[in-house]
């Protein structure tokens, strides 16, 4: 039996192989929850997200998705399995993920009034173990605010652990004058650019859909 027929997935009438996440993100389970695919599992990789000395935003994306990808892979032979790592990037600064009100406060009084960018490194190892890992770019301006709005949004805990301290899917999208690229991207995980990747790996969201539409699944 070869190693992608080993693999394929455990949803009932869904004939690909098994996918895992790579990734805890409900947000990025949302996602691929719209283009009709649930992973077969959710195996977070764990491991130090840390920057390098220097590193800049677009290539810090990158490695941690690939390392993820690359762990992960390792416990599910056969498998195909996505990662991704989503930063905000304010010139060459690299913003926290937010897990206090003071680190979310600082990262919104750095972004109010101001352009910055999100990255979003995905990185895929298909059931060959080839490999894909690619950086999406989306910008977004927020408009100036007030300090009353700053403590207002804090105190709804809606930022709480996301990079750059807002979500903008949430009430952050208030602030948000201008966006440029990928909407999803910001959200957590490019659809567009992840659609093509697991199509080259073997897995097809659109012909899936249209295939359980047909048979009324």
């Amino acid at each position: 039996m070869s190693v992608r027929a080993a693999a394929k997935s455990d949803q009932p009438g869904i004939d690909r192989p098994r996918l895992i996440l790579a990734s805890g993100s409900p947000r990025r389970r949302e996602l691929l929850a719209q283009i009709g695919l649930i992973p077969d599992a959710i195996d977070p990789a764990d491991i130090d997200e840390s920057p390098l000395a220097d590193e800049l935003p677009s290539p810090h994306a990158q490695r941690l998705s690939r390392e993820k990808a690359g762990i992960v892979a390792t416990r599910h032979a056969g498998a195909i399995v996505l990662a991704a790592d989503t930063v905000v990037g304010l010139g060459r600064r690299i913003l926290p993920k937010a897990d206090d009100t003071d680190t979310a406060r600082r990262c919104l009084n750095l972004l109010q009034g101001r352009r910055h960018r999100v990255y979003t490194g995905i990185a895929l190892v298909g059931a060959d173990g080839k490999t894909w890992n690619r950086v999406v770019e989306s910008q977004v301006i927020f408009r100036t605010l007030s300090r009353d709005e700053i403590d207002q949004y804090l105190a709804t805990g809606d930022w709480k652990g996301k990079a750059g301290g807002y979500a903008i899917q949430g009430l952050a999208s208030l602030f948000v004058r201008q966006l440029s690229g990928s909407y999803s991207n910001v959200v957590g995980l490019p659809l567009t650019e992840v659609a093509g990747i697991l199509r080259a790996a073997g897995i097809d969201a659109l012909a899936l859909a249209a295939a359980q539409a047909e048979t009324g699944g």
